[in-house]
């Protein structure tokens, strides 16, 4: 069974949950987060690395035991410390680390305090109100546990769009090289680039005889044929994601991907306007009467109904059919329209890399420069910088720019904002650098009214982009609750900018905040959050999801060449 980086990070982060609740050496948990963040994030398939003999202790933090364990999981599929540790607890505890907000502290404590092993047992002590009784819960943490479970039985499994791609893109190159496919695209959510997938929708174009469906239910990940006939099938892989195939004539290629890209309400809309014309659609083509007008592509479907194409990411049924009649789709920002990245990290606080190797990491993806922007010193997990050692990498940067030929880096801070809105270093350091980027890293339960206020007092300081401005970790955190318009008007009354973070547990702005600060008029800008030189890579679940907010070009502060950009951000150093 191939296993995919997704899967190496997966059995790490277990390991390192498991340890925890045993009370193992902090040193070795963090090893193990460490090296899942390592390996998950990785751009490069560690699977290839292997098989091409690569010393997989060049990657950060990875030593040899770690290097040993990953050869381990790539040869067997598993790890015997991982089935060691699972013998030594009782089997369900691991659910329990699935619910939001229940991380291995709490659980131990549950495991340990209340003897909570399941699911089950831990909705009905939630119930019952023992929870509250264990020191560090409360009634407030008990409430949030119970609607927690709730909410985690009856949502059906998602997967994070970056996870996702790792099965889909694989799966799609071992069907590109089956004999008489000509073509493989996956559909549904994932073409729209949503934040997660429930599962994947594949279409093919085949010859007759292409042994196509036969290849796709012997695929190595497959773990359970649920459906197969001549054209359609559905698998279930290892990893528990749902794919449907459909095989399609070449000449209906485009009405399938049109039928099977958009959300349901789109294609109702799209309907409905092909009735009034007295047109037919459906995954074969468009027809008037018996006669079929169109179909071979996606062009000529949208067309058919007079509308132009409208991108994939727009298909949800927000106004993009309103706007294609008018004339208004945007032209929509592409990753390459990217100049740089305005959030990255080194080696001086929990980055992986150093100085040099991440701007000649960003070099190599064509940027003209890079805002280097460490933590600051509140931060202290992340050995966040005081004024001292900020100064000394700010000379370190200068002196690096004179060495440095086609990319230019910027001296920027990730300070944090402390709840009574102040930031965590003093505005007379802050000046001295090109740009502040402020982030709330605590305090997430705050009232709305609080938290709203907390920021808006942050922006009066020097202050140039908002960083993740909800907070939320996909299916980990929920967002902090805040009036998002406020901010994104006193980001234009302040003259500073809102990030999109393009870290795949982020994805934050949401799509519908970026349209939000489009129409206000606010510049977004896209960044990777790196924290390695493979971070970068994340840079396109970023544009993507600033396709879905109808982001163009023009709508993006880090599309702007350098000189353009050094003079939007020196205004937002001025408190």
């Amino acid at each position: 069974m191939p296993i995919h980086n997704a899967d190496i990070a997966a059995i790490f982060e277990e390991i390192a949950d498991l340890l925890e609740i045993q009370e193992a050496n902090p040193f070795r948990i963090r090893a193990y987060r460490n090296a899942a963040r390592t390996v998950g994030e990785l751009s490069q398939d560690v699977r290839m690395l292997v098989e091409r003999g690569d010393d997989l202790k060049r990657l950060p933090g990875i030593g040899d035991d770690l290097s040993a364990k990953i050869l381990e999981i790539v040869a067997t599929g598993c790890c015997s410390l991982l089935e060691r540790l699972r013998k030594e607890l009782p089997p369900a505890v691991t659910e329990l680390l699935k619910i939001p907000g229940i991380g291995p502290k709490r659980v131990k404590a549950l495991y340990h305090d209340l003897e909570v092993q399941t699911v089950e047992q831990l909705y009905r002590a939630a119930r019952d109100g023992r929870i509250r009784t264990l020191p560090g819960f409360g009634e407030k943490t008990e409430l949030n546990i119970l609607q927690a479970v709730e909410a985690h039985v009856s949502q059906a499994r998602r997967f994070k769009l970056a996870v996702a791609a790792q099965y889909a893109e694989a799966l799609c190159a071992y069907l590109a090289a089956v004999p008489g496919v000509k073509q493989v695209t996956i559909a549904g959510s994932f073409r729209r680039m949503r934040e997660t997938v429930g599962d994947l929708d594949i279409l093919v174009s085949a010859m007759p005889d292409s042994p196509v469906m036969q290849r796709f239910a012997a695929y190595d990940e497959v773990a359970e044929v649920l459906a197969a006939g001549a054209t359609r099938a559905s698998v279930i892989l290892k990893s528990g994601l749902q794919v449907d195939m459909r095989v399609v004539a070449e000449e209906s290629y485009g009405a399938a991907l049109q039928y099977f890209t958009g959300s349901k309400a789109h294609n109702i809309a799209i309907r409905r306007i092909a009735q009034k014309r007295g047109l037919k659609i459906n995954e074969y083509g468009v027809y008037r009467g018996e006669a079929r007008i169109a179909g071979e592509n996606e062009e000529s479907v949208y067309r058919a109904v007079g509308l132009p194409y409208i991108p994939p990411e727009l298909r949800e049924d927000r106004g993009e059919i309103e706007a294609a009649h008018a004339g208004r789709l945007p032209h929509l920002v592409e990753l390459a329209d990217l100049r740089g990245d305005l959030h990255v990290h080194t080696r001086a606080t929990d980055g992986r890399n150093t100085l040099r190797e991440m701007a000649l990491a960003a070099q190599a993806q064509g940027f003209e420069y890079l805002a280097i922007t460490e933590h600051s010193r509140r931060l202290t997990v992340a050995h966040g910088l005081d004024p001292l050692r900020l100064a000394r990498q700010c000379d370190e940067i200068d002196a690096l720019n004179e060495q440095l030929t086609g990319i230019t880096l910027l001296k920027g801070i990730e300070v944090d904002i402390l709840e009574d809105g102040s930031l965590d270093l003093p505005d007379n350091v802050l000046a001295r650098l090109d740009l502040v980027v402020g982030a709330v890293h605590s305090k997430f339960g705050l009232s709305r009214a609080r938290q709203t206020e907390r920021i808006l007092r942050a922006m009066e300081h020097p202050f140039t982009l908002l960083a993740h401005p909800t907070g939320r970790l996909i299916e980990k955190r929920e967002p902090y609750d805040v009036d998002i318009l406020r901010i994104i008007r006193q980001a234009k009354k302040r003259g500073c900018f809102l990030e999109l973070n393009a870290h795949p547990e982020r994805l934050d702005l949401l799509d519908t905040y970026c349209q939000m600060a489009k129409e206000e008029g606010v510049l977004i800008s896209i960044n990777s959050d790196a924290h390695s030189t493979f971070d970068f890579a994340n840079l396109r679940f970023g544009v993507g999801q600033a396709r879905r907010g109808w982001l163009g070009k023009q709508d993006v502060l880090n599309t702007r060449p350098l000189a353009e950009l050094r003079t939007l951000i020196k205004r937002t150093m001025q408190p």
